[in-house]
């Protein structure tokens, strides 16, 4: 036990008190589950902000749902039923689900009020495709050219200049962690500090 003296008086304090403040609100161990090698391979598998699988609405869409509507007895009101109960608005899109295999991203499960709005929602085809991807399918106009596996200068590895460069004193910094391995970089040699 230590005690600590304030101006009116001591007070006792257990041995291991600074070890209680220093663990905070954690009570159980904490382990780390995942390397750094799981994380790069989650992150790289997820690709540039595509959180969401594609989909390709079928051409029977809106009937399949009036039809899971029909089965959870909702057909009062037709497509503008309002979809309030909370319960009951769960159970139809769970079964919409089923039905089409593509789910509601809770981003939107608020704008969904109702049938017609989760019909125009199972009709609306997802695409996942980086924007770069989306370039490589359209055709472009003949005065531009995207270049999508370019060319990194190394003065090792340089045929076209033998090696030289128009910026001697620059290096060549590859930061990405994808394209480490795909390129070399290059640090230039200085004369001065």
């Amino acid at each position: 036990m230590a005690a600590v003296n304030l101006r009116k008086g001591f007070f006792i304090l257990p041995q291991n008190f600074a070890a209680c403040r220093q663990r905070g609100y954690a009570t159980a161990k904490q382990t780390k589950t995942n390397t750094l090698a799981a994380v790069a391979e989650s992150i790289s598998a997820k690709g540039f902000l595509r959180p969401h699988k594609p989909y390709v609405p079928v051409s029977d869409a809106g009937e399949r749902v009036r039809a899971v509507a029909n089965q959870l007895q909702m057909t009062n009101g037709g497509d503008q039923r309002k979809l309030t109960d909370l319960g009951e608005k769960f159970k139809f899109l769970a079964a919409c689900f089923q039905e089409l295999q593509h789910g509601v991203p809770n981003s939107q499960v608020h704008e969904l009020t109702t049938v017609a709005d989760v019909i125009a929602f199972y009709q609306q085809a997802v695409d996942t495709t980086v924007p770069l991807d989306a370039l490589k399918r359209i055709e472009l106009p003949e005065n531009l050219h995207i270049q999508y596996e370019y060319l990194r200068f190394h003065p090792e590895t340089d045929t076209k200049f033998n090696g030289k460069t128009a910026f001697p004193k620059s290096s060549t910094l590859v930061t990405g962690l994808k394209y480490r391995r795909k390129y070399e970089g290059h640090e230039a040699k200085r004369s001065w500090p």
